[in-house]
């Protein structure tokens, strides 16, 4: 068995300082391994996403994604590819990179002139619902429940108290599958929005900052406030800020990042 040794960024995103935001583990391939063992470095990483990233062979973008928690492989994460841009914008410079996904299309993150970057996600539209198994494993009483085709989740809540104070039961809620709960309210402390966000199927109780997440509540709130852009925070125990945009169809999520840690992985396989 050879060792590999294999680029390595760990990154707070949305975050403009260290030790807050979401953590995200970044590592460029030249190509694609067994999966198994992609899937045993995000496990070794720990963290909520591991991007790995290979050149896009098929012209469509220039690079191709994918995203890892400790426990599978997931279908959108929008931390990790703004970890990722940040990481490839400061390595190889220019003010745009973009990135073929296998379930999430064609992704982009821009360098804003302002400082810090937004990242282009697909607006995830949702329609109304009920699940009341999940709201009481929640421990949530919602005004609304809208549900998408792809297992994201909102609950809406009636305050930004109400968010803050909630304790999910994480078992509960691993058992219904690895859909993501996405708890709101209108925010009351300097934001429009607050939000908590719980993916215990997926191997992450409470996600810090999620971008996919905001992919589904730019829309969601855009409706509701009537207009197009709007501040978020997620009241996780790290905590992260976002600019949200809608703009045809897309999410655009504007934040910064900080580099924590730069060296190399070594991996056997």
């Amino acid at each position: 068995m050879s060792r590999r040794t294999i680029p390595y960024w760990h990154v707070d995103a949305f975050a403009s300082r260290p030790f807050a935001g979401n953590q995200a583990a970044v590592m460029p391939l030249d190509r694609w391994p067994a999966d198994d063992l992609l899937q045993a470095i995000a496990e070794e990483n720990k963290f909520a996403e591991t991007a790995f990233l290979v050149p896009d062979a098929s012209g469509a973008a220039q690079w191709e994604l994918r995203w890892f928690t400790p426990a599978c492989e997931i279908r959108l994460c929008g931390h990790a590819t703004l970890a990722s841009g940040h990481v490839l914008l400061g390595r190889d410079g220019g003010d745009r990179v973009t990135f073929r996904t296998r379930r999430a299309g064609l992704l982009e993150v821009r360098r804003l002139a302002q400082g810090g970057y937004e990242l282009a996600l697909p607006a995830i539209a949702t329609t109304p619902g009920e699940w009341g198994e999940a709201a009481a494993l929640l421990g949530a009483y919602p005004l609304e429940t809208w549900r998408s085709a792809d297992r994201y989740s909102v609950f809406l809540l009636g305050s930004e108290e109400a968010v803050r104070t909630l304790q999910p039961d994480f078992k509960g809620l691993a058992a219904l599958g690895d859909d993501q709960f996405i708890c709101t309210a209108p925010g009351q402390t300097g934001t429009d929005v607050v939000s908590r966000v719980f993916v215990p199927g997926a191997g992450v109780d409470e996600d810090s900052v999620t971008g996919s997440a905001h992919a589904v509540l730019t829309p969601f709130w855009a409706a509701r406030l009537g207009r197009d852009r709007f501040t978020a925070h997620q009241a996780s125990a790290r905590g992260g800020d976002l600019v949200c945009r809608l703009e045809q169809g897309r999410a655009w999520l504007g934040g910064d990042c900080v580099t924590v840690v730069e060296g190399t992985f070594y991996a056997w396989g």
